[in-house]
């Protein structure tokens, strides 16, 4: 024998739950919810009919972690909902064009993306953001 103690098996199951919880505990607060971590477009993506985006209106396009914003004059901007802070998916759009962050509520101007509620200390990435044939197209490339 080595000497050392052998440990209990009281011992090693209650090792064996603390690492457990501490595992759901990490994926629960982890990036991105359930879906694992959020990620802004890597190449354009098509988000559907320009007319969906109304002069003076916000659009949050979930499934692509985009938000788009027309201004009265027709041009169109876009940023990134994927949160500064810890990089979960903003999937909220409430009153006052705000963009609230799930995962640890910071807050964001869907109009600018600056950060109007910490715990987010950076604005969100903006994208690039076109109309094409009629669609509107973001990300990079766009």
């Amino acid at each position: 024998m080595s000497g050392r103690p052998v440990p209990s098996r009281r011992t090693l199951l209650c090792s064996a739950a603390a690492v457990s919880v501490t595992a759901l505990g990490a994926a629960a607060c982890g990036p991105g919810g359930e879906s694992g971590v959020a990620a802004a477009p890597t190449a354009p993506v098509d988000l559907g009919a320009e007319s969906d985006v109304a002069r003076g209106s916000i659009k949050l396009y979930r499934e692509h972690n985009v938000v788009v914003g027309r201004a009265e004059d027709g041009s169109l901007k876009a940023f990134s909902t994927v949160c500064t802070h810890a990089g979960c998916a903003i999937d909220r759009l409430e009153e006052k064009n705000r963009l609230v962050c799930p995962c640890h509520g910071s807050e964001f101007d869907a109009r600018t993306g600056e950060v109007l509620h910490a715990p987010a200390t950076q604005p969100l990435e903006q994208l690039s953001v076109g109309a094409r044939d009629g669609r509107i197209v973001a990300g990079p490339g766009a």
